[in-house]
């Protein structure tokens, strides 16, 4: 008799057959318009494997105040609120419920917008994620690594070292105000239009973009463009949106071909390098980024580096510059480190953690939690030369945790004999950053 572990595991076999088909068809048809999606969203396998990523994600509830475990201790359970989204699928019934608005902290000290769906149309954009995403990974080019499979910000900072090490000096470092909410709506159905025929999956699509958002205190209102940051499916859409500026910056009129710029993305954020950055190649990149795809750029971000000057330019947390080395005769190499915006955000975590965060924490869990922030922060800043903000931050946590203590003991913290705060941190556990902590290619 099949067991439940052997029949999850062969659904999800059968789902990764459906998405190698999918991908290995758009591969070899690259004009070809899938015509007969929205079946597959009716799958078992699809529902269940949707609900499966959803719930690892976690996150906040939507504007239903529906929690996972509300779902999950219902009467029906899981199996009853996955069944009751396959009906209103294949009855044309479902709808999607208003996007809840809340903010987010930028670096700059201003807030984003973050769109928060239902679970119910979580599961659902998941599930058509699924589906869409082998379908559009055949088209992507190499120059996009945001947010898709086998790809990672690390790969992008890499290519861009490769690049100025090839004598690409001169960068534009473009930023794009407010890409999500500003995309046309009209221009994406276009852009998803040119791989899906499937006019009920064209629909789902727009409903999600059309749904009102709630933001507390304020009325409903009405989404004319963009598509919302936080929804499960936003990423893919964003990515399929901008894949055609990376189509035309890479065509036989664009600036690939007749400046050899390089061009690397993540998602919203891009750079041009260059060995002479002129002003055909500034232009070209506003018309077909403003005139051609209706987006704007933000004037006061976006930036022309020589990196010959001495000048730098910060990507996805990084700095780069070019250094001279010790010996002069050896010329020069780019030295890329976290950004000073990375380790200000770092110690702003860390301040609030050993503030009031985890104040009502033993010291012993406390170390623990801080030590999870500081793996998981030394894992993405560890390529190039990070050791000088290591130290940076391993004196700044020493410094907190020890006001921590202090405080936590009416009388001040005590240690034994002999004892001093760094030996002190060493019997506790407490992490400290070093380059050879994490194994890379740099």
């Amino acid at each position: 008799m099949e067991t439940k572990t052997e029949r999850g595991d062969q659904l999800f076999a059968n789902l990764q057959l459906l998405r190698a088909k999918l991908g290995q068809k758009a591969k070899q048809e690259p004009r070809f318009r899938f015509y007969s999606l929205y079946g597959h969203l009716l799958r078992e396998d699809v529902l269940r494997l949707a609900w499966t990523k959803v719930r690892q994600n976690g996150g906040a509830p939507g504007i239903d105040k529906v929690t996972f475990e509300q779902i999950e201790r219902s009467k029906e359970g899981v199996p009853g609120f996955l069944k009751e989204i396959r009906g209103s699928l294949e009855g044309k019934t479902y709808y999607a419920s208003p996007v809840k608005r809340a903010y987010i902290p930028k670096s700059n000290g201003k807030l984003r917008p973050l769109g928060i769906p239902t679970i119910k149309d979580r599961v659902v954009q998941m599930a058509l994620l699924l589906i869409l995403d082998p379908i559009f990974e055949a088209d992507f080019l190499d120059c996009s690594y945001g947010f898709r499979p086998e790809r990672s910000a690390h790969q992008a900072i890499d290519q861009i070292v490769k690049t100025i090490g090839e004598g690409k000096m001169q960068v534009y470092d473009a930023d794009i105000q407010g890409y999500f909410d500003s995309i046309p709506h009209d221009k994406l159905l276009k852009a998803l239009e040119y791989r899906i025929a499937d006019r009920h999956v064209l629909a789902l699509i727009r409903k999600w973009m059309k749904a009102p958002v709630y933001e507390a205190g304020k009325s409903m209102r009405k989404t004319e463009q963009g598509t919302p940051q936080g929804g499960v499916i936003s990423p893919l859409l964003a990515n399929v949106f901008l894949h055609w500026f990376d189509k035309v910056f890479h065509s036989s009129t664009g600036p690939a071909a007749w400046a050899g710029a390089k061009l690397v993305r993540y998602c919203d954020d891009f750079v041009i390098l260059v060995r002479y950055l002129t002003p055909r190649i500034k232009k070209y990149v506003e018309e077909k980024i403003e005139d051609w795809m209706g987006l704007t750029l933000n004037r006061e971000k976006t930036r022309m580096v020589d990196l010959n000057r001495g000048e730098n330019f910060t990507f996805l947390g990084y700095t780069f510059r070019q250094i001279s080395r010790r010996q002069k005769w050896k010329g020069k190499y780019c030295y890329y480190s976290p950004s000073r915006m990375a380790l200000t955000r770092a110690k702003a975590a860390i301040r609030e953690k050993l503030g009031t965060q985890y104040s009502f924490l033993p010291p012993g869990k406390v170390v623990e939690k801080v030590n999870l922030f500081l793996r998981g922060w030394g894992v993405y800043y560890c390529k190039g030369y990070p050791s000088k903000t290591y130290s940076k931050l391993n004196h700044y946590v020493g410094y907190c945790l020890m006001k921590f203590l202090q405080r936590k003991s009416q009388k001040g913290y005590k240690m034994g004999s002999g004892d001093n705060w760094y030996k002190l941190f060493t019997r506790m556990g407490l992490c400290r950053l070093r380059k050879k902590m994490f194994i890379v290619n740099t």
